[in-house]
């Protein structure tokens, strides 16, 4: 197995990367959050990853660090969780989320990343509760209560991905009023950062 690989960025794609390791190619489907530590094309990477073979086919997964792909291996024993449903969990929100999500029980933090429903959402929710902690440690946060999801939600709703909300939600002063509004006001602030 190819749990591993360093090497020159040969091309970027929006779902994949092409690295040079030892004079070949090898394509590598990564989450958005890979995008984020590529200097370009011709600088160096490494990548955790981790190889799939199908009868059809043989697809190499490449992730930032362990953690990333250990939670990709846990998502992918969720029944209905295939690997590009998988990627697309890690691509729009953060591991410390998906584990507050799944630990706060809290499906509706999911069912807003494309490709995954409500009862996708819950099916995570329920298969991970006891499985999320084995070899990911618990994030430490603030438990999200019902008008911070609703903040995420609203951010969402504007075409923020998961990510940036938890991002924006976070940048929220610890003595801000609990009005729903005001939050959502404070945490678009966020965004007119330059």
């Amino acid at each position: 197995m190819i749990s591993s690989l360093r090497g020159p960025v040969q091309h970027i794609a929006t779902d994949h990367l092409i690295i040079e390791v030892g004079g070949v190619g090898l394509k590598v489907l990564v989450p958005n959050t890979v995008f984020e530590q590529v200097e370009g094309v011709g600088r160096m990477i490494f990548l955790h990853t981790m190889l799939i073979v199908r009868e059809d086919s043989v697809t190499l997964y490449g992730f930032v660090s362990e953690e990333q792909r250990a939670l990709f291996e846990t998502l992918l024993g969720v029944n209905g969780v295939g690997p590009k449903l998988a990627l697309a969990v890690l691509s729009y929100i953060s591991p410390d989320l998906l584990r507050k999500a799944v630990g706060q029980e809290q499906p509706e933090l999911l069912d807003r990343i494309p490709g995954v429903g409500k009862k996708t959402a819950e099916k995570i929710v329920f298969h991970l509760k006891d499985k999320i902690g084995v070899g990911v440690p618990l994030g430490v946060g603030v438990k999200l209560d019902e008008s911070d999801t609703e903040i995420i939600g609203a951010l969402t709703a504007l075409g923020y991905s998961v990510v940036e909300a938890q991002a924006a939600l976070q940048s929220i002063p610890k003595d801000a009023p609990k009005d729903v509004e005001e939050r959502v006001r404070l945490a678009l602030q966020y965004f007119a950062k330059p």
